[in-house]
């Protein structure tokens, strides 16, 4: 077997081939990692502003413009959507979720919690079968049918989209 680095190589050689076995890390290191916000295919919006978003995943918002109960949807603990939720939307910890939940509850203001999805496919199910159903999804797992929500008026696949990492 043909060694890669021979001595009597000449640099530029050996400079390219180490350049070549670097790449896919340094592709790797610069990839982004997008989430959509899909609803219901009935639900009434198009899009939200990311305002509007934080407000809906807080429960500050709790009905869409035609009335329909909006059901939030959240991945379960240490899956990326989560994190990315908690990040970008919550600004919290994953205890100051949970704190933040219970209070909530204790106080009234929701009849419960998001519901807790451990998939991805079950996710996608559950959005396409609940009217009012709200979720962050990654991009490359949008389901069919689903409905993707333009966010500060764009769309996922748009550059400067506010929720890609």
């Amino acid at each position: 077997m043909p060694r890669l680095f021979n001595a009597n190589a000449p640099l530029l050689k050996r400079l390219i081939i180490s350049l070549l076995l670097t790449l896919p890390c340094i592709g790797n290191a610069q990839a982004k990692e997008v989430l959509a916000v899909i609803v219901h295919p009935d639900t009434s919006v198009d899009g939200l502003t990311e305002e509007q978003v934080s407000r809906i995943f807080r429960a500050e918002q709790q009905f869409w413009p035609d009335r329909t109960r909006i059901t939030l949807l959240i991945r379960a603990p240490v899956s990326q959507g989560r994190t990315m939720a908690l990040q970008r939307i919550y600004q919290m910890s994953e205890q100051g979720f949970r704190k933040y939940w219970i209070s909530k509850m204790f106080k009234a203001e929701v009849a419960s919690g998001p519901r807790v999805m451990y998939s991805t496919g079950m996710a996608a199910s559950l959005v396409n079968a609940v009217p009012g159903a709200i979720l962050l999804v990654p991009f490359a797992n949008i389901p069919k049918n689903a409905k993707v929500l333009k966010i500060n008026g764009k769309l996922p696949s748009e550059e400067g989209y506010i929720y890609a990492m």
